[in-house]
């Protein structure tokens, strides 16, 4: 049975070699239809074998997609996006499985990503075992199935604008759906933030467009719900969205749950508790639902049961989770316990800033300001580029009168992020303040390179409010 390669892409010359040479040797076919690129992205797919055609952009990822499926003359299709690659071995493997009667197959698609806290939906990121060597860089993945491999039928194509799939023609056409062998190695969510940037506007774009045309589509109002609060983090117009969801579909189940999240970072944690309970009753398998609960009870001050919740929220702690147990043992009156498990989730996972942050917070809410400052000049030595850190310090120290050391960490923060606008805010609001007080510290006296000037004083400083003691969690 002869296997062939459908592909749709723009302005992709510089993952296409990667792609297409990770299915070299396996694939009989390979078509490649253009929406348009001003790179060499034809002239580069015609020198890696593969047939072009050029398409016009619609809008509509199904359309495109289509007129791509409509080229090809294998048996089996098997679909990528540029970057996208396929890993080694499964050849021989699918060969085996297209002759047991399935007619299309859910694909495992890896996600890698930049941060451990990074979410595709409902599911969290995996930390990277780095068996793979050419991915073994990135810190996490996060995992979820497609329908990529198919047999070539006249009743398998693609429907909808975005988000589009081949899985809701399975079922209607009478076909039966097997699990395929082998990964997709996905590298869309670690490329630059301003190919991430452009591709948010345009799903929410195409998102819009669909709600419009499918007004009575509750998927399609979840879908846009999902990209206003993961892509754009507007938590309202998100909830919005998904309570028309669960308008045409009351028994929707991740909606619930998505709704509750947003509720949840609204600041309405009751009512969250409800809308989780929803999801609950109606079967919301969504990894996070346990940890969400956890969250809300927290935040309305049920601190044991928030910890309990926490402990039974995965079958084994994350350092996430055993940071979030700590601050919630600790307000329960549990401290030697709590300080035990906030100073465990950093030791686990030094690179996870909220943990870092919880460990100061409860140090502080114990008055050990010692202790809360020493957690934050470690959050800096891991996290030197991050003004959070130098703007928590300072903020401590100038509330226990440690003015010298505030204006230090201050200028440090500078010479890391010269232009952030908080840290130079902050660092004019000390001067103010020390005017007559203390004499600037002269340059070099904290052993770092002088670079660019550091701004006038222009305005007071208010050192009384401590930020460290507000702690909510937002269901992230």
């Amino acid at each position: 049975m002869t296997l062939g390669l459908s592909m749709i892409v723009r302005d992709a010359e510089a993952d296409l070699p990667a792609c297409l040479a990770s299915v070299r040797g396996w694939v009989d076919e390979i078509v490649v239809a253009d929406t348009g690129s001003r790179d060499g992205s034809r002239e580069c797919a015609q020198a890696l074998g593969a047939q072009v055609l050029e398409i016009p952009w619609e809008a509509d990822f199904a359309r495109a997609r289509n007129r791509a499926l409509a080229a090809m003359t294998t048996d089996w299709i098997l679909v990528l996006d540029a970057d996208e690659r396929l890993e080694p071995g499964p050849k021989p493997r699918w060969q085996a499985q297209f002759t047991r009667g399935a007619d299309a197959f859910q694909v495992t698609i890896r996600n890698y990503v930049s941060s451990l806290q990074a979410r595709i939906w409902d599911r969290p990121a995996q930390r990277n075992d780095g068996a793979w060597e050419e991915a073994a860089s990135y810190p996490g993945f996060i995992e979820h199935q497609n329908v990529r491999l198919f047999r070539r039928h006249p009743d398998l194509y693609f429907v909808g604008r975005v988000h589009e799939s081949v899985g809701p023609r399975v079922a209607p056409a009478g076909l039966k759906l097997g699990e395929a062998a082998g990964r997709i190695h996905h590298f869309g969510m670690v490329c630059t933030p301003a190919k991430i940037a452009a591709k948010n506007i345009l799903y929410r774009d195409l998102g819009r467009r669909k709600v419009s045309e499918q007004p009575s589509d509750p998927q399609a109002h979840f879908e846009l719900g999902l990209v206003e609060r993961d892509n754009f983090h507007n938590d309202a117009e998100a909830l919005r969205c998904f309570e028309r969801a669960l308008r045409l579909q009351p028994g929707f189940a991740e909606a619930w749950f998505f709704a509750g999240a947003c509720l949840a970072r609204l600041g309405h944690a009751q009512e969250a508790l409800g809308f989780f309970e929803q999801a609950a009753a109606r079967g919301c398998r969504a990894p996070q639902l346990p940890e969400f609960v956890a969250d809300a009870r927290y935040n309305l001050g049920q601190f044991a049961a928030a910890a309990e919740g926490y402990r039974g929220a995965a079958p084994a702690l994350t350092p996430a989770l055993t940071g979030k147990l700590g601050l919630a043992e600790l307000r329960a009156g549990r401290r030697a316990t709590g300080l035990k498990h906030l100073r465990a989730a950093v030791a686990a996972a030094p690179e996870l800033e909220e943990n870092h942050d919880r460990l100061a917070t409860a140090l502080a809410w114990m008055e050990d300001w010692p202790g809360a400052a020493e957690a934050l000049r470690a959050r800096i030595e891991c996290f030197p580029a991050a003004p959070q850190g130098y703007l928590r310090l300072a903020a401590l120290l100038v509330r226990r009168g440690g003015l010298d050391e505030a204006q230090l960490w201050l200028r440090r923060g500078l010479r890391t992020t010269p232009e952030d606008p908080q840290l130079r805010q902050a660092w004019r609001e000390l001067q103010h303040t020390l005017a007559g007080v203390l004499k600037p510290l002269p340059a070099g006296a904290d052993n770092l390179p002088v670079s660019g000037k550091l701004p006038e004083p222009v305005s007071r400083l208010k050192p009384g409010v401590n930020p460290l003691t507000k702690e909510r969690f937002l269901c992230r």
